[in-house]
């Protein structure tokens, strides 16, 4: 029979499906049939030859028949899992079947009266068959996921056979040992099976469906509550109840961490040969993020401590959570494992960044998002990976791809959810010490971005970067400020040398900042220089020997300084300030950034192409729930100072200058206090800065050490110059790189880092980011779209 005639037999069933009526038995084979038996389709097929309307219609006019076609479209999922497939009529059935689900399960979940179904136990779908089966009956989800499963290593369908040639049996799929099984060399498992393209494609059918099956999520509208985030397909599917687990899990990681696009090292080959191994990557990528949605603030953390050694199951670890992903995850210990997943991670990222220089050589991956998202679980949940990826170069292989994708997607507002999981990654990295110390490296990699040029360390890469974001990214990352001036204040105290390129823009940052509009003319403006200032003081304490860029480029923008101590105060000059801001609405000036050449063969950051699809994020929460504040001690150990700080006086005595030079978290605790009692609400309910509220906080500017500076360091300059009628700024570094301030500067204060803290906000931010990436790259075929998903919304940019 031709494709044409089994194409049009199957738009006859459902034609026949969509205008009956009456209820159709389940037993009636003859009519059922015809949906899988006898026809070929592809999933394409299955979508354009399935209208939504006509799901609908069906759901809403001859509900029972809707309930049989799955219920029966389920047994023959089972069937199959239950025979291992042997002939080819049984796979083409089980691929119909998967192809048939995957077009209608989104119809069944947007319909609130019908998400129970699934969870209901339908007559007849016994576990044991025979006559007790209704007390045993399995709910057809649990049986649809449990056959999925199986299918999932089912030798001869989705992987390699073990039998002998000539040998007569049929391996039983019951006692058959799935791990022998596993798809892919890696993390616990040695053996590298032949790739089999049939095999790829039929795994890849089976993913979509079971991503299809988890995508209830994607139909219930978010809310921040922890524990409302239990996804029940998930929950089974990763739970002791799936006897795959542990095998399906390595072959997802193993599959995704051992993918190399390169393929066998022959440029542009993917223009000859159709790579079947990339779609089932993205799929098990996609799967595997899904199963770790996991929120660890909520729960006895999985995590292992990062100092103990035991064996991969070691029973005195604590007991970790009922997700099994999540447990094995967070069990992987095993060094060699660690650098099979950092490689292939790093690997995959860099691949667009190849693309850039040597174009349509290799393939250009698309799955980065789920490979951001990946690598943030891991680090999330197994606290000896990210130790392991901080204490080697290994790391920065991570931070060049994240830098080049938060550069380029600066003016794309499709792309803000990339810039913030971009963000948020370097803000865990940032709360560890052996991150600032990386960041020394000489930056040596030259991928083509539209950066100034310079020549330093990956401290001055990140540093360009992201004083690029904030000129001259879209209004939509200005909540992400907050982030980035922290990630750099908590590096600060290791950056052995900043380049002069990346000294200016810190002080161009500051420049912008400090402008008496831009300080009162929002209630948290004030935090920015507060961090600013910080990461001086910072480099002048701890590190002033190798700095004297920096040094050279605070006496030239010395008058930044003067303006800030002396700020007014008075309502007259707010007013003023304010009325100056109507003229000049840019978040910050773009005069005087110094950028100059860009790189060799550097495109500007381009917005969304009209016609865009973007999902909408919920908020993330602001910097002072996101992090919490850890005191770094002489032995280079941290302890959690946030209550001590709250309590401390502002200001006052060198014992409480951890308050003075701090007081930007002093103020993230007081700001919600004096908020209410140092500002006032304009008639029209918009806020206004009083006087009051700015003399509360420019008391605690933590401007004395730099202060001191100038007033050392000023006269010697100036005197320099007049002595040897010096303009040249070589002359002038070179006397700032031996000159010394030992005895001349306040005491130092004690290093403080803002660690990432997980809360529910971000376990929800996560879920909404994930899921929408997830829609939006499921377009062929377009699994979700147009159904009524409620935990973000599709808009066009």
């Amino acid at each position: 029979m031709g494709n044409a005639d089994s194409k049009l037999n199957f738009r006859k069933a459902v034609i026949q499906l969509t205008t009956k009526t009456q209820p159709v038995e389940a037993t009636d084979d003859a009519f059922w049939d015809q949906f899988w038996a006898d026809t070929a389709t592809s999933v394409q097929d299955v979508f354009a030859l399935v209208p939504a309307a006509e799901i609908r219609a069906v759901r809403e006019e001859s509900p029972s028949n809707l309930a049989t076609l799955c219920y029966k479209a389920v047994e023959k999922l089972v069937q199959g899992a239950e025979s291992g497939c042997n002939s080819e009529k049984e796979k083409q059935i089980v691929l119909n079947c998967t192809r048939l689900l995957t077009r209608i399960l989104p119809y069944i979940f947007e319909d609130p009266d019908w998400r129970g179904f699934f969870w209901s136990t339908v007559p007849g779908a016994g576990r044991g068959g025979g006559s007790e089966e209704d007390e045993n009956a399995r709910p057809l989800a649990e049986s649809l996921l449990l056959a999925v499963a199986d299918l999932l290593f089912c030798p001869d369908f989705t992987v390699q056979s073990h039998k002998k040639n000539g040998a007569e049996t049929v391996e039983d799929i019951h006692s058959l040992d799935s791990c022998e099984y596993i798809w892919e060399a890696g993390v616990g498992f040695a053996h590298s099976p032949q790739p089999h393209y049939i095999h790829d494609l039929n795994r890849t059918e089976l993913l979509k469906l079971l991503l299809t099956c988890f995508s209830e999520a994607m139909y219930l509208a978010p809310s921040s509550e922890s524990g409302s985030g239990i996804n029940p397909w998930v929950q089974f599917f990763c739970s002791t109840e799936n006897r795959h687990a542990l095998p399906l899990f390595t072959s997802l990681l193993n599959v995704v961490c051992a993918y190399d696009p390169v393929g066998y090292g022959i440029p542009y080959n993917h223009l000859l040969f159709s790579d079947y191994r990339e779609p089932l990557v993205e799929e098990a990528a996609q799967v595997l993020i899904v199963t770790l949605d996991y929120d660890s603030s909520s729960s006895a953390s999985p995590t292992v401590d990062g100092t103990t050694t035991g064996t991969v199951m070691d029973d005195t670890d604590p007991p970790g959570p009922e997700n099994l992903f999540v447990n094995y995850l967070s069990r992987i210990h095993r060094e060699e494992d660690f650098q099979f997943i950092l490689k292939g991670i790093a690997r995959l990222l860099s691949n667009p960044l190849v693309q850039t220089y040597l174009p349509n050589s290799t393939k250009k991956i698309q799955f980065h998002q789920e490979l951001l998202v990946l690598f943030w679980k891991l680090c999330d949940f197994n606290k000896k990976f990210l130790f392991f990826v901080l204490k080697s170069s290994d790391v920065l292989d991570i931070l060049v791809p994240i830098l080049f994708f938060l550069n380029d997607a600066r003016a794309d507002q499709s792309r803000v959810g990339l810039m913030h999981i971009g963000v948020f990654i370097l803000l865990l990295l940032s709360g560890e010490r052996n991150f600032g110390v990386r960041l020394n490296k000489p930056y040596s990699v030259r991928v083509p971005m539209d950066i100034p040029v310079f020549t330093g360390t990956h401290a001055d890469f990140l540093i360009v970067v992201f004083h690029k974001i904030i000129t001259s990214g879209h209004q939509r990352l200005q909540p992400l400020f907050d982030c980035l001036l922290t990630i750099i204040v908590n590096v600060s105290p290791y950056l052995k040398s900043l380049s002069m390129v990346a000294a200016n823009k810190l002080l161009h940052l500051l420049e912008a900042f400090s402008t008496a509009w831009f300080l009162f003319s929002a209630v948290q403006n004030h935090h920015l220089v507060f961090f600013l200032l910080e990461v001086f003081n910072n480099i002048i304490q701890y590190q002033f020997d190798g700095n004297s860029s920096l040094v050279y480029a605070i006496i030239r923008k010395r008058t930044v300084f003067h303006q800030l101590a002396n700020l007014p105060t008075d309502t007259a000059s707010i007013q003023k300030a304010l009325q100056r801001k109507k003229k000049s609405p840019e978040p910050i000036s773009r005069t005087n950034s110094q950028d100059g050449v860009s790189m060799e063969g550097s495109r500007p950051a381009a917005p969304a192409e009209p016609g865009t699809l973007k999902a909408s994020l919920v908020a993330t929460p602001g910097i002072e729930k996101l992090t919490e504040k850890s005191q770094v001690s002489e032995d280079g150990t941290m302890r959690s100072v946030e209550t001590e700080i709250s309590q401390s006086p502002a200001g006052g005595s060198p014992s409480a200058r951890v308050s003075d030079t701090e007081s930007s978290n002093v103020e993230a605790v007081q700001s919600r206090r004096d908020h209410r009692r140092l500002s006032s609400v304009s008639a029209s309910g918009q806020w206004v800065p009083t006087s009051d509220w700015v003399v509360s906080w420019k008391a605690k500017l933590p401007l004395q050490t730099i202060m001191r500076l100038l007033q050392v360091l000023v006269p010697q300059v100036e005197k320099i110059c007049i002595d040897k009628g010096l303009t040249d700024e070589s002359e002038i570094l070179k006397f700032l790189q031996h000159g010394t301030l030992v005895g001349l500067l306040p005491v130092p204060h004690p290093i403080l880092i803002r660690k990432y803290q997980a809360n529910s906000g971000t376990a929800m931010w996560f879920r909404t980011y994930m899921w929408g990436v997830i829609y939006l790259r499921n377009m062929d075929p377009p699994i979700w779209y147009d159904t009524d998903v409620k935990l973000f919304e599709i808009q066009r940019v």
